[in-house]
């Protein structure tokens, strides 16, 4: 443990120094650093956050395996209760535990946020930032979440897949830790108040195309995101997460058949595992990077061809940040495929 502390003091040590070579606004924040690590707390995070998924699952499970047909559906009716019990997304208690997350999780890897310029970012403005890539959980987000308080940003808002707010109890935590649906309607009305918002462009879908050995952002054909920016007339900021596909071990099938099924239910099914085959992810390191602000023009009703256009820079941009930063990140060898 003590020669990974001092492994993790070089690398930050490392690119303090390189942050010089890159420009004056770079910046690093240092989930070590910032917080105290605890193992028994950042185990309980993860738990509270990623087995919040599985924990709806095992419960039908055993009370239809246990309990006696009857008794079976009336967890079947609690669990639905929950489905549409309101949230206050404001509660002292989901704050509380939404910064205990965040705190534990950036600690847990370690996850280091990279910053190419910050003073490129104005508190008074709400930007969209698109996060790559999706991997099979995208956690690096949390480097960009509110309660973690690492950008100099008043809201975040993280845009997820719809049917997660189906889903008991994980929809309380991920609306506390500043999620929100991925509704057209929802997005523009966000970024209208003044949040700032990230979305994985690729969506679940896109770990569909994963492979091993490269990183896969499944990207050409996703510009709505794109076209709400350019209508808000808020700027694209392009986002990648370094080390992120490491934190899980996977299989899943493959075929037309599995890719109709995965746009179907909007998610895509999947075996996962972490540490000792569990869904604790496994300690890699993680460094997400912050690229330079794409500035827009408000433009309501932007054509097609503009759409086009703003699509193209927002992906040589985010290749463009891949290959600055991989190397000296420890990913030389690894390459980007944009599908």
């Amino acid at each position: 443990m003590g020669e990974e502390r001092d492994e993790l003091k070089a690398a930050a040590a490392a690119e303090t120094a390189a942050a010089g070579e890159v420009g004056g606004g770079y910046r690093v924040f240092s989930g070590r650093h910032e917080f105290q690590y605890n193992m028994v707390h950042s185990i309980l995070a993860i738990a509270i956050w990623i087995g919040a998924m599985h924990f709806n699952a095992f419960l039908i499970l055993l009370s239809f395996l246990v309990l006696p047909f009857s008794k079976f559906l009336v967890v079947i009716g609690l669990l639905s209760v929950f489905v549409f019990l309101p949230i206050n997304p404001h509660s002292n208690f989901g704050r509380s535990l939404s910064r205990y997350i965040c705190k534990h999780l950036c600690t847990y890897f370690p996850v280091t946020l990279h910053v190419e310029d910050i003073n490129a970012f104005n508190p008074h403005r709400a930007y969209v930032f698109g996060f790559e890539p999706h991997s099979v959980l995208p956690i690096g987000v949390v480097a960009l979440a509110e309660h973690t308080g690492f950008l100099p940003l008043p809201t975040m808002k993280v845009i997820v897949t719809s049917p997660a707010f189906y889903t008991p109890f994980l929809r309380h935590i991920w609306t506390w830790l500043g999620s929100t649906p991925a509704t057209r309607k929802n997005f523009c009305s966000q970024l209208a108040t003044g949040k700032n918002c990230a979305i994985v462009p690729g969506g679940v879908q896109e770990a569909f195309f994963m492979e091993r050995g490269s990183e896969i952002v499944f990207l050409k054909s996703r510009r709505g995101f794109v076209r709400i920016a350019m209508e808000m007339g808020c700027p694209l900021v392009p986002v990648f997460s370094f080390g992120q596909s490491h934190s899980y071990k996977w299989w899943k099938p493959g075929g037309k058949l599995f890719l109709q099924l995965s746009r179907a239910i909007k998610f895509t099914p999947m075996l996962f595992w972490g540490r000792f085959g569990s869904f604790v992810p496994y300690q890699h390191p993680m460094h997400v990077v912050v690229g330079k602000p794409i500035e827009l023009k408000k433009n309501p009703q932007p054509t097609a061809e503009e759409v086009l256009e703003v699509h193209g820079q927002f992906v040589q941009a985010l290749q463009d940040l891949f290959e600055r930063h991989k190397a000296r990140l420890g990913y030389a060898d690894i390459s980007l495929k944009i599908l």
